[in-house]
C-alpha cells in the first residue's frame, strides 16, 4: 500500500515572530560616542524578513518605507537587538504598517519629535509591547532641551530612492503613485508605504 503524504497546518506559538531592531550609524563619530552613550543613529524594524524605516520627504504621502534587513541604503549597519516576540503574521504585519502609514507622512518628519528611531520605538511597542532602548533615540531627547541652538537646516534630512538597474524608472513611479498598498519590495532598495 503507497504511503500518502498529508500536509498537517502548522500552530505558531503565540508570539513567536522575533521583532528586532536594526541600528545604523549616521557618521563615522559613533565608533566613538557609542561607548559614551551616545551618537547619531537611524533604526528600522525587522519582523518576518522586512525591514519598515521612516523618513522624511516633501509630499504628504507616507514616509515608512521597506528594506532588505540590516541594508538600508546611506547608512553603515551597527548591530541588531531583538526587542520581543509578536504573534501577527506577514500579512497582518503589512495590515498594521499601511494603517500606521496614515500617522507617518513624509513630511511630518522631525528630527528631534518624530524621527526614525521614534517611529520604531512607537511599532515596538505596539508589535512586542516593549520600548527600543533609549540609548538609539538619546539625541533626540537631548535636543528637545537644546532646540533653540540648533541649526534650522538640521531637520531637512531627506529620504532617497535607490533606483536598480532592473527596473525602469518610469514603472517606478507609477507604483509610487499608487495609493493603495505597499509598494512591491522588487529590486528597489528602499520603497515607500503608499
Amino acid at each position: 500500500m503507497p504511503c500518502k503524504m498529508v500536509q498537517v497546518a502548522r500552530n505558531r506559538e503565540p508570539g513567536s515572530v522575533p521583532v528586532y531592531l536594526n541600528v545604523y550609524d549616521l557618521t563615522h563619530i559613533n565608533g566613538y560616542a557609542y561607548w559614551l552613550g551616545l551618537g547619531i543613529y537611524h533604526s528600522g524594524v525587522q519582523v518576518h524578513g522586512v525591514e519598515y524605516g521612516f523618513g522624511a520627504h516633501d509630499h504628504a504621502t507616507t514616509g515608512i518605507f521597506e528594506v532588505e534587513p540590516r541594508s538600508c541604503p546611506g547608512f553603515s549597519f551597527r548591530k541588531s537587538i531583538l526587542i520581543g516576540t509578536t504573534d501577527l503574521g506577514p500579512r497582518e504585519v503589512r495590515a498594521f504598517m499601511e494603517k500606521l502609514a496614515k500617522e507617518y507622512s513624509g513630511n511630518t518628519y522631525n528630527l528631534i519629535t518624530k524621527n526614525c528611531n521614534h517611529f520604531c520605538n512607537d511599532v515596538c511597542l505596539r508589535l512586542a509591547q516593549k520600548p527600543i532602548p533609549r540609548w538609539v533615540n538619546r539625541l533626540a531627547r537631548l535636543g528637545l532641551f537644546c532646540n533653540c541652538v540648533l541649526p534650522a537646516g538640521l531637520n531637512e534630512t531627506k529620504i532617497r530612492q535607490v533606483q536598480s538597474k532592473n527596473r525602469p524608472l518610469e514603472e517606478e513611479k507609477k507604483k509610487l503613485r499608487s495609493q493603495s498598498k505597499i509598494v512591491d519590495r522588487g529590486n528597489v532598495c528602499a520603497h515607500l508605504l503608499l
